[in-house]
């Protein structure tokens, strides 16, 4: 399955298609979905949802999804990675912080459009617009600093929008969006996450959830959960200044050494090398 990856902390693709020109994809980044005009079919980790004018839809690392376009349809693609929030010593108590966080581990995707109130939506589209708009200016000293509190009021409003609402349909026990939200739901226990538990929360044999996962998403459990993990680990590494002890205890493993022989094994490369590399845009 193709991997779209964005090489800086935030983009904006805004276009009009009337066939959908990509294959099924992940990406390693965080992506929120706007869709302006048409109508058509959103596809999101094996599950389907009718889309139209209006709908907002939030996506993050390794979902995987492509569309079906019935009408020409105007999308816009913001691009971000987990950075965007990033916390400092100044950000900690901020009450934003934990809000967004939670947004951006909650599993979204077996709701379709996150938003449903019309009003709701027309105020994030607005926000949009300023965005872009500000986006051409993105060489000017205060783009950041806008960017970064337009980012965080759509991130709110969707965060309210979604918490606030009952879920859309039960998510069915043994689908593989059951599995993904749980995997990340508990992203930072890795105890929670071993085959062996997974197959007794889900109610399979251990041999047996591996197959049926890898079956569903193109790889084995193992590998996209540490795909997965390796992902938010980078934007740490590039975006925030956490430790590297740091970075270690959040993500559960037993000490620093241990956390950077698995970081080098699955990227070529050291925590450290991998932090001071040239950001490209």
């Amino acid at each position: 399955m193709k991997r779209y990856i964005l090489h800086s902390s935030f983009s904006i693709y805004h276009f009009e298609a009337s066939t959908w020109g990509h294959s099924v994809h992940k990406h390693t980044y965080f992506e929120i979905i706007f869709i302006l005009k048409g109508r058509g079919i959103h596809q999101i980790n094996g599950n389907t949802y009718p889309y139209a004018e209006g709908d907002v839809f939030l996506l993050g690392p390794e979902d995987f999804h492509n569309f079906e376009i019935a009408e020409l349809t105007e999308f816009s693609f913001v691009r971000f990675n987990e950075s965007i929030h990033k916390e400092d010593s100044h950000d900690k108590d901020r009450p934003w912080q934990p809000v967004i966080r939670t947004l951006l581990h909650t599993s979204s995707q077996s709701r379709g459009s996150i938003v449903e109130n019309t009003f709701e939506k027309q105020k994030l589209h607005q926000l949009l617009s300023v965005l872009e708009a500000e986006s051409v200016e993105e060489q000017s000293p205060y783009f950041e600093m806008i960017r970064d509190s337009l980012m965080r009021s759509i991130l709110i409003i969707l965060a309210r929008n979604l918490f606030s609402q009952n879920p859309a349909k039960p998510l069915v026990k043994d689908s593989v969006e059951a599995i993904l939200q749980y995997i990340k739901q508990h992203i930072y226990q890795p105890t929670y996450l071993t085959i062996d538990h997974l197959a007794e929360t889900f109610h399979y044999a251990p041999a047996y959830i591996s197959l049926f996962f890898k079956k569903q998403t193109g790889e084995s459990l193992k590998q996209y959960i540490t795909k997965y993990k390796i992902k938010l680990i980078e934007a740490r590494l590039l975006y925030s200044q956490l430790s590297l002890k740091e970075i270690a205890d959040e993500f559960g493993y037993t000490d620093e050494s241990h956390f950077c022989k698995q970081f080098r094994k699955y990227t070529g490369t050291t925590p450290t090398s991998f932090r001071q590399r040239p950001l490209v845009k």
